[in-house]
């Protein structure tokens, strides 16, 4: 009688998920991979989108596509409720259960706004496709909004962008919507000069890129003011409304407001009642297993770990990637009946664009910023992208910008020209 094959479950088609898939190919298992959305995402030039630079379809991949010649991996596209660690089983939206011996959570974060859930109607994040063709309506419509507004006050409130919280992914907006604004638009509109919209960058903290060493922190801060960005510092955002914002006691109007402040883990803790930390992710062991669950990893954005000399690992792409090839490696190692040594994570480096030509680049003791870093940002982000047309795509659209300031997706989506707000 032949032995039934391993089975892996796979919940999560993110950078991790993908990268256990892919590094279990040839391995004696059947793997059922579970996403939410039909697609993986390159999230790191999602705010490219948001901002009207690249195209979705420039960062997005079918995952029936990209496991179309793995005929050992079954792809569903369904929503998972929970976890029956007791039975070994996924619970489908549906009601219907998915069967495993080992089971891998990928399943990433989503926005968090520090007990003030109803800012989020007035302050999109910027985690999915669908966030960011909300967010890029929501910017070109400000600037369709003022062209037909008459009312001084009103017209620059429809004129200012809010940014909150002022790590990468605020940067990265502050920066590209202020170049948009200053080169790209002035000449498409007559009634207005966008060259006068205000994009304010708020974080609370005292620094923008705290992640970054202090010198490239200042220089990415001065950039940004450089390039007409009003950076804010200290000052927490205190209400956020319809209307605008309120920070240091004093109130900003302003129809367009980004949340890019906070995050929270999916509930993968709370299907295996496992500690988490205050963002919910996992505390998982040194192998990456959920405590008490040995049959069950958690890795990416999902969990903490302190497996960077003694530090958490940073909740990035490569980060993922290596935890995704880790389990991978466990995973065959326990069906030979071996053993592996516990998760270290190894940083390649912090990276952020400021504008269409200047980013930072920190390496730890290689720091490096301008022109030479914008560079070597757009060549690592190619890198991996998947597929030689995306890549060539992408370096395409991104030289058109360098040379001519244009950006072609600029696409007013999902509604109508109807004023409201």
């Amino acid at each position: 009688m032949t032995a039934k094959p391993h089975r892996v479950v796979i919940v999560g088609a993110g950078f991790g998920g993908l990268e256990t898939t892919y590094r279990l190919s040839g391995v004696p298992v059947e793997i059922t991979l579970i996403d939410r959305r039909n697609h993986h995402l390159f999230q790191p030039l999602l705010y490219q989108v948001a901002t009207a630079s690249l195209a979705t379809s420039d960062i997005a991949w079918p995952v029936r596509h990209l496991m179309r010649a793995r005929r050992e991996v079954t792809t569903l596209f369904a929503t998972v409720n929970g976890v029956d660690a007791e039975r070994r089983a996924v619970l489908l939206d549906d009601g219907s259960e998915v069967p495993y011996d080992t089971l891998v959570l990928a399943t990433g974060v989503r926005h968090a706004y520090f007990g003030h859930d109803e800012w989020e109607q007035w302050a999109p994040g910027l985690k999915t496709l669908e966030d960011a063709t909300t967010l890029r309506r929501h910017i070109l419509v400000a600037f369709e909004r003022a062209e037909r507004e008459t009312d001084p006050e009103r017209r620059a409130a429809r004129l200012t962008f809010v940014i909150i919280g002022a790590g990468p992914t605020g940067v990265e907006l502050a920066g590209t919507i202020a170049e948009m604004a200053h080169h790209t638009l002035p000449g498409d509109f007559r009634n207005i000069d966008t060259r006068k919209a205000r994009v304010v960058l708020i974080e609370a903290g005292p620094r923008v890129l705290a992640g970054f060493a202090d010198d490239l922190s200042a220089y990415a801060q001065a950039s940004l003011e450089k390039i007409g960005v009003e950076v804010v510092l200290g000052q927490p955002v205190t209400e956020v409304d319809r209307d605008g914002v309120v920070y240091g006691g004093q109130r900003l109007n302003a129809k367009t407001k980004i949340w890019a402040a906070g995050v929270r883990a999916s509930p993968a803790a709370e299907w295996l009642n496992a500690p988490a930390d205050r963002a919910g992710r996992v505390e998982v062991e040194g192998d990456l297993t959920v405590p008490g669950h040995p049959d069950v990893f958690a890795i990416g954005d999902t969990v903490t770990i302190p497996a960077w000399d003694g530090k958490p690992v940073p909740g990035i792409a490569p980060a993922a990637k290596q935890q995704g090839r880790y389990v991978a490696n466990l995973i065959k190692a326990r069906l030979r009946g071996e053993k592996l040594g516990p998760f270290r994570y190894k940083h390649a480096g912090s990276l952020a664009q400021i504008g269409k030509r200047l980013a930072v680049i920190d390496f730890g003791r290689v720091k490096l910023r301008g022109a030479i870093a914008w560079w070597i940002w757009g060549i690592a982000h190619i890198y991996f992208l998947i597929g030689l047309r995306h890549r060539l795509a992408v370096a395409l659209t991104w030289l058109w910008i360098y040379v001519r300031d244009q950006r072609a997706a600029r696409l007013i989506t999902q509604g109508s020209s109807k004023v409201s707000g």
